[in-house]
C-alpha cells in the first residue's frame, strides 16, 4: 500500500473517480503544498515583490506591501526562508541591514507568477477583489 492510500471497509463506489487513478491524488497534494505557503496573505505579494525587484531590505519590503504589520513581514520572511524560496542576508554594519532575495527555487516561480498575472489580467475583474489595495 502506498503511503497516501486511505484504509476503509467499503468498496471503493463508481463515483471515486480517482479511487482508480491515482495521479489527480498526487496533482492536488502538489497544489496543496504549494498553496499551503503561497496562499497565505501576503506571501504571494512578498515573493512577487522579490520576482521584480531583486533583493530587497526589510525596510524596503514593508513600504512595498501595503498594510502588512512589521511582524507578519517577519513571519512570512521567515517561513519563506524555511521553505528554501528566499535567502536572508546580513549586510556588515554599521547600520546592521538584513536584505532578502529569492533563491533559485524561488526564482524558478516567475514564470508561473507572470502566467497567474497574464490569467488575472484577462479572467478576473478588479471588482471580485473586496477590499485589497
Amino acid at each position: 500500500m502506498s503511503e497516501h492510500e486511505v484504509v476503509t471497509d467499503r468498496e471503493p463506489a463508481a463515483s471515486d473517480a480517482c479511487a482508480e487513478q491515482r495521479t489527480c491524488f498526487n496533482v492536488e497534494l502538489a497544489l496543496t503544498r504549494v498553496f499551503t505557503l503561497l496562499g497565505k496573505r501576503w506571501t504571494g505579494l512578498l515573493v512577487g515583490v522579490l520576482n521584480h525587484g531583486g533583493p530587497a531590505y526589510f525596510s524596503e519590503l514593508r513600504r512595498a506591501v501595503p498594510g502588512i504589520s512589521e511582524r507578519m513581514l517577519s513571519d512570512r520572511l521567515t517561513e519563506l526562508t524555511e521553505a528554501g524560496l528566499v535567502l536572508r542576508e546580513v549586510d556588515a554594519g554599521p547600520p546592521l541591514r538584513v536584505s532578502y532575495r529569492l533563491t533559485d527555487a524561488g526564482a524558478a516561480l516567475r514564470p508561473a507568477l507572470n502566467e497567474l498575472a497574464v490569467w488575472a489580467d484577462q479572467y478576473l475583474p478588479e471588482s471580485a477583489l473586496k477590499g485589497s489595495c
